[in-house]
């Protein structure tokens, strides 16, 4: 090897297009995964528990949490594929077998009450010898969101770069052979904390961009012409994805701003999600139109800060009354966006709020889809949507002429 491990790890680190860099730090986004995939998966815990989990994996609590992982694309593509339902092949068996697919929630309740690695280990060891066919370390990606310090990440990419940087020859598929590559991820990321992360996502995404060759390990691992050209390709894509993600976050705080704006003119007090109070807008900071700080609302601590993150909140003037909550949906799942509003309303049933989802318009037909789903229909929570091209051509008028809530009526829809 030309190069000792620490220098490779400053070369990776200094890369603006590693994982590290495009995924790891920085990334709003990935920090909201971990709220959303933690939520879903008492779902699918409660699902299991009431016999409402379905037989198939599409429309399933489970698509939820894994459509949240898979949108980490720099590095959870293809993370779902392991859990689609294949017929012929009868795995994996969790959806037709129902004592696998109880032994899977009992197994996801005991791994997310866990408070301790060997308690994750244990659950994992169990689960390996129930042998529930066709469900291997895939489902090591769903705990990591549970337990980032103590699971690493796992995929083929993840696994080629393990075996070409260790010279190792750990198989897929297999929890003995997984366990026994996080031993040593384990024992590498404690020896080089200091320019990686407790996060065992840093050093993952380290493997990864090794597996796919885009960290180079010496002359043995030259690239032909052919690997290099597929190299390129890799990176422009990841360039291009880059680019959308940026292009998008601005949508996405412009759009906030609106709803901003347009409360704080309408008289309300109005807050932006926890983690975005420090954007800004063509010059606009949020900080100077909205509260300091969340306020109190009476409910509990959980539910409390995932409400927190619904993106802009209106309340009565110098109350703590919830008037108008907003959810600005870009490429990111419409539905979780649903649940917060959905908790938002049962947590003050008797004084519900007034619900919007702000949607690109190519995505209406999408978010009509979701929300004609007879899990949020039968709820009987009014949502009403209001997509981007309305909220950015009406935005000045509704701040000079409305007086309240009811002036969104004008641009707002509702699904029949």
């Amino acid at each position: 090897m030309s190069m000792n491990l620490h220098e490779l790890i400053i070369r990776y680190k200094k890369d603006d297009e590693s994982v590290f860099n495009t995924w790891f730090v920085n990334n709003d986004e990935r920090l909201k995964a971990f709220r959303s995939i933690r939520r879903g998966i008492h779902t699918i815990i409660q699902d299991i528990k009431t016999k409402e989990f379905g037989n198939d994996f599409k429309h399933s609590s489970l698509e939820f949490v894994l459509n949240c992982i898979t949108e980490q694309k720099q590095i959870f593509i293809g993370a779902s594929h392991a859990f689609y339902w294949k017929p012929k092949l009868r795995i994996p068996d969790i959806y037709e077998n129902e004592e696998n697919k109880v032994a899977f929630g009992q197994f996801l309740e005991n791994v997310i009450k866990a408070k301790k690695e060997e308690q994750v280990l244990k659950e994992i060891i169990l689960l390996d010898q129930c042998g529930i066919k066709g469900l291997g370390p895939a489902v090591a990606n769903i705990i990591y969101f549970l337990h980032p310090e103590i699971i690493p990440p796992f995929n083929t990419a993840i696994v080629n770069g393990f075996n070409y940087l260790f010279k190792e020859n750990v198989k897929l598929g297999s929890w003995k052979e997984y366990l026994r590559m996080r031993e040593v991820i384990l024992e590498k990321n404690t020896q080089y904390r200091s320019v990686f992360s407790k996060d065992l996502g840093a050093f993952s995404g380290f493997l990864f961009d090794i597996g796919l060759k885009k960290i180079m390990i010496g002359d043995e691992g030259a690239l032909s012409e052919k690997e290099q050209e597929k190299i390129n390709k890799l990176i422009k894509k990841r360039h291009k994805e880059v680019a959308d993600e940026k292009e998008e976050e601005n949508l996405h705080t412009e759009m906030q701003y609106h709803l901003l704006k347009i409360g704080h003119s309408l008289g309300y007090d109005v807050i932006s999600a926890s983690n975005d109070r420090s954007r800004c807008h063509a010059g606009n900071n949020f900080s100077f139109i909205s509260l300091p700080k969340f306020p109190y609302i009476g409910i509990d601590k959980e539910t409390n800060n995932t409400i927190a993150l619904i993106d802009v909140i209106w309340f009565e003037k110098d109350t703590n009354k919830i008037v108008c909550a907003f959810e600005v949906e870009k490429s990111t799942s419409i539905y979780s966006g649903i649940l917060r509003l959905t908790d938002l309303h049962f947590s003050f049933p008797e004084d519900p709020s007034s619900l919007f989802l702000i949607v690109p318009d190519s995505r209406e037909q999408e978010l009509i889809s979701q929300l004609s789903r007879p899990a949020i229909k039968n709820n009987n929570i009014e949502i009403s949507y209001i997509v981007f091209s309305e909220l950015r051509k009406h935005c000045d008028a509704i701040c000079k002429l409305g007086d309240n809530k009811e002036i969104l009526k004008k641009i707002a829809r509702v699904v029949g």
